[in-house]
């Protein structure tokens, strides 16, 4: 009888890393992503000619914490993608709106915008010129969210997991010389892999991969 129960433990074991090694065989990616832009005025050439700055994001409700790390992500991805590009960063931009005592001004254009969705054209103008860029970047999180679902399991050990991610983000492009949208697009973007480890699926990675999509629809 304890041969029988040591065989079949072993006859046990064997099947549990059996199924493990499938499924780490097994895993795969999914990346569904769902793009739409609308260039309004801007030009091939626009952006390397004027430059462009990184403004304060807007966030939804529950991710306000997020704004600079969308901000350095998406400029990260965007100076690797696009290196003839002259890119200023929310960090820079902010500093030089302090710099040139506009911070006052910079507050009230950025709760106006909460309500009505507009930048004043003065103040976009005197910010353009205090960071040496005509274009400024307004990226907007709209949701964020991640976790995971089992796939699979035995003897009460989870064998395989997907894990999974979601997030909606909205980028506007705003003339600083007269005050008017120059481009505008969003992506929503859905990640999930089938996985035997506990790591998540990460904020930088999805937002590094809608930022490649949505840079990649820039003229």
């Amino acid at each position: 009888m304890r041969e029988r129960g040591k065989f079949w433990i072993i006859g046990r074991v064997i099947l549990v890393l059996a199924v493990a090694v499938l499924a780490g065989a097994c895993s795969t990616i999914q990346v569904q992503s769902s793009e739409l832009s609308n260039s309004i005025s801007l030009k091939p050439g626009d952006l390397r000619r004027g430059g462009v700055a990184f403004i304060t994001p807007s966030t939804a409700t529950g991710h306000e914490q997020d704004k600079q790390a969308l901000a350095l992500v998406f400029g990260d991805v965007l100076q690797k993608e696009r290196p003839q590009y002259r890119v200023v960063s929310l960090a820079e931009t902010l500093s030089d709106i302090n710099r040139a005592g506009l911070a006052v001004e910079y507050t009230h254009m950025y709760r106006d915008y909460q309500d009505t969705g507009i930048f004043d054209r003065d103040t976009l103008s005197k910010i353009g010129q205090a960071v040496g860029a005509r274009y400024l970047m307004q990226l907007k999180l709209a949701g964020f969210s991640q976790g995971s679902n089992d796939r699979f399991g035995t003897l009460g050990l989870r064998v395989l997991q997907t894990l999974q991610a979601n997030v909606r983000l909205f980028l506007q492009i705003w003339d600083s010389k007269n005050g008017t949208i120059a481009w505008e697009g969003m992506d929503e973007l859905n990640y999930a892999y089938d996985t035997d480890r506990e790591k998540p699926v990460t904020f930088r990675k999805v937002v590094t991969d809608a930022a490649n999509r949505l840079i990649a629809k820039l003229p």
